[in-house]
């Protein structure tokens, strides 16, 4: 089959517990639906990520979308995936831009080199994997591992909205109401709003805000001004990438993260539609590779697959790859929206810290869940050490000096993590 040649199955085929698979698709309109709704789950963390980065939401939307195509191009649309922001990137993008958590990051053309950088090791890791196969990245990176340098990305950037992102005690409160109400909407409701719960979390606990400020003069009011004033239509805020040593040893190791998150993503959409899509995983890490290096080129985010997306199909049973490319179409025109940017930059720091708190969390959470899920044994002494060294020298921000250059936190553990298990296994062969 073609590119664009997708089967074309009734909606009959769900109500009678099929699925739909990679190479098929519902009828268009239906089809297109399912993008929006993809668009919406990916909404939140694609725009939050750049948000907290300083960087400008509008292109990380665009190149997410752009991503998206590409990733379904260079994997000749066999692979199911929504690429969106990595939230990976946002440690080391911080520690190399200097950002101090508020505004426009006036470090980003550093940061953005060092995306660059990261989307090319990324994409000659794909290359390999395309030549050779996966085993040797999950001897090199097993779970207890990846599990640690996932939960240090979370409990690495743990500051940053307490310190960052609360200027009064009213923020703080504002926080703690935030995070509130987006465990309400995670317990309390189901379908897909419970799917969407930063998003909605995030909008509740903007309404508390404005009803709190605007209404009683409790703290800085919301101001809608900018929502208003924005045009509909009108080319985003592009930048370009500026390569610095330090920046780019300091942000390139994240392709590791990118690899484990992706290798991880395409075992479980396999596992959901029954179909090996082993043979595509090399392709899948060079369109993620690719895309990431178009987005750092314009000034956007590093980009992954995203579970997000995984999730919804998962609930819907559609792993159609039309939807992908539709959800990617409709995310390149909100990217040409300030209006829609605007609405994004309306948000009260106090509530984005308060989501913060919530996904850095989450992050950290699932870097336990990958010991859970793999059974990692703790008992092994290799295993304990590995855990216990990377979690405190990622969450503790151990720095590294070689002349000028410092290796953060994030750097650290993760090549503390590869070379601590590859010594200690060695050790107990």
């Amino acid at each position: 089959m073609g590119l664009f040649d997708w089967r074309l199955r009734s909606p009959e085929v769900l109500q009678q517990g099929g699925v739909i698979g990679p190479d098929e698709r519902l009828p268009w309109g239906q089809t297109a639906l399912m993008g929006v709704q993809h668009v919406i789950a990916m909404f939140g963390a694609t725009v939050l990520a750049p948000i907290l980065m300083g960087f400008d939401p509008n292109i990380a939307i665009l190149m997410s979308g752009i991503g998206t195509l590409v990733f379904f191009l260079i994997t000749g649309g066999k692979v199911p995936s929504y690429l969106g922001s990595s939230f990976a990137f946002i440690g080391v993008v911080i520690a190399a831009s200097g950002y101090a958590g508020k505004g426009p990051n006036a470090g980003m053309a550093v940061a953005l080199g060092g995306i660059v950088a990261c989307g090319a090791i990324y994409t000659a890791i794909g290359v390999l994997v395309q030549a050779v196969g996966t085993r040797w990245i999950e001897r090199l990176m097993p779970p207890v591992v990846t599990g640690a340098v996932v939960a240090v990305i979370g409990l690495n950037l743990a500051s940053v909205p307490i310190k960052n992102m609360a200027a009064s005690n009213f923020d703080s409160w504002m926080q703690a109401v935030t995070f509130v109400c987006v465990g309400l909407v995670a317990v309390l409701t189901r379908g897909m709003l419970q799917r969407l719960l930063i998003l909605v979390g995030l909008i509740v606990a903007s309404v508390i805000y404005a009803l709190l400020t605007n209404g009683l003069g409790l703290g800085k009011a919301l101001d809608l001004s900018g929502v208003a004033n924005a045009a509909w239509l009108g080319l985003p805020g592009f930048a370009s990438p500026v390569f610095s040593a330090n920046a780019m040893l300091l942000i390139a190791p994240v392709a590791i993260i990118l690899v484990a998150e992706n290798l991880g993503h395409i075992k479980a959409v396999t596992a959901m539609t029954g179909k090996n899509l082993d043979a595509y995983m090399g392709r899948a890490f060079i369109g993620d590779g690719v895309a990431t290096m178009l987005s750092g080129s314009a000034g956007g985010t590093g980009v992954t697959t995203y579970a997000e997306n995984i999730g919804v199909m998962a609930a819907t049973k559609i792993y159609s790859t039309a939807v992908f490319a539709c959800a990617a179409v409709l995310a390149v025109v909100l990217g040409f929206s300030p209006k829609f940017g605007a609405v994004i930059q309306a948000i009260p720091l106090p509530v984005m810290g308060g989501v913060s708190i919530v996904v850095f969390g989450l992050i950290a959470v699932a870097g336990a869940k990958i010991w859970v899920d793999n059974k990692v044994d703790f008992s092994d002494n290799k295993n304990l050490i590995v855990a216990a060294v990377t979690l405190i020298l990622g969450t503790g921000d151990f720095t590294l000096k070689f002349g000028d250059f410092g290796l953060g936190g994030i750097g650290t553990a993760t090549f503390g993590a590869i070379g601590l298990y590859a010594l200690l296994n060695r050790r107990s062969a």
